[in-house]
């Protein structure tokens, strides 16, 4: 495993793919759409200099898919990219034996990275995720880790956490979301480890935490799913280092998306991948509903959704 080279292709967007069922009994994964999913952001210039694409993350579903059919997608995901945008595949799980299966399975299959976040549902210690993460890391050598902190769901990682993680060889990136608190566990973390880890930005911070006192390299866009040129913008912006415009760009065209997120949360489960394929339904990709226990937001929210990214000035729109 080369570090920096698979450090270094982190960097840029962090986007996950949402997965695509049919409308039928059972509500059988649609790989044609996934397909369709994939060749449009590659197409639309989400290519290694830009992205890393994540098949089976939450915004994936992964949660309802059994492990076969996690796999399936993974390996529609790769059948599609072809190499031409470094790829993660989602690795959460409440079991150390899943997850060493699906770490071995996404090396199999040639991913560049696999996601791990500390089980849910039990309160686990952070000597448990230690040993979790080490496992899927021993499973999978040639891949890198990225440590995902959803601390919203279990067990959040502390600073001294973060450091006995940094001694494993193949964790490269460190996908970071803290509480905002006054001990401003976000910059101590991301200034302390942003040249050991590539840090990816899940605090929507991006004019603040690309600057160089951070050192933030990528970032979760939920906006590239239907709107990939954003992103490229965005990572371009950061580049020239024009924090003043990423600013704009956060408050004026992704600030509207993510209150509308929240706001059906109050309603629905929490989570987001269905708010991504409502948005690309009304950029004429195929969409699907989130599986049950989720239920369909689609007919609620449709005008609602439309309206904001017609007020947003996003491209390709279909629907009246």
């Amino acid at each position: 495993m080369d570090f920096e080279k698979l450090k270094s292709r982190l960097a840029g967007c962090y986007v996950t793919i949402p997965t695509a069922f049919e409308d039928s009994t059972g509500f059988p994964i649609n790989h044609q759409a996934i397909r369709a999913y994939v060749g449009f952001l590659i197409e639309n210039g989400l290519n290694t200099e830009y992205a890393t694409l994540l098949a089976g993350g939450a915004a994936g579903d992964f949660s309802t898919m059994s492990f076969e059919e996690r796999i399936g997608v993974g390996e529609t995901v790769v059948d599609e990219a072809r190499g031409r945008v470094p790829l993660a595949f989602g690795g959460q799980s409440t079991s150390t034996l899943e997850l060493v299966r699906l770490a071995q399975a996404a090396q199999s299959m040639e991913f560049d990275f696999l996601q791990v976040s500390c089980p849910f549902y039990f309160t686990h210690t952070e000597a448990d995720f230690e040993e979790f993460v080490m496992a899927a890391a021993k499973a999978a050598p040639r891949i890198g880790i990225i440590v995902y902190n959803t601390f919203w769901t279990s067990t959040s990682l502390s600073f001294g956490m973060i450091d006995r993680l940094a001694k494993i060889d193949n964790v490269v990136g460190l996908k970071w979301a803290t509480p905002r608190t006054d001990a401003m566990e976000f910059e101590d973390v991301t200034s302390n480890f942003s040249k050991r880890f590539t840090i990816i930005d899940n605090n929507l911070f991006f004019p603040y935490s690309a600057m160089p006192s951070l050192g933030a390299q990528a970032f979760e866009v939920h906006l590239c799913n239907y709107w990939p040129e954003w992103g490229i913008k965005l990572i371009d912006e950061v580049k020239a280092q024009n924090y003043t415009e990423i600013a704009r760009m956060m408050v004026e065209e992704a600030m509207p998306f993510y209150k509308l997120w929240v706001e059906i949360e109050k309603g629905y489960t929490s989570g987001d991948g269905y708010l991504d394929k409502l948005c690309m339904e009304l950029i004429g990709l195929p969409s699907s509903r989130c599986r049950p226990p989720t239920r369909d937001i689609r007919q609620n929210y449709r005008a609602r959704t439309l309206d904001m990214m017609r007020a947003a000035g996003v491209p390709r729109l279909v629907a009246n």
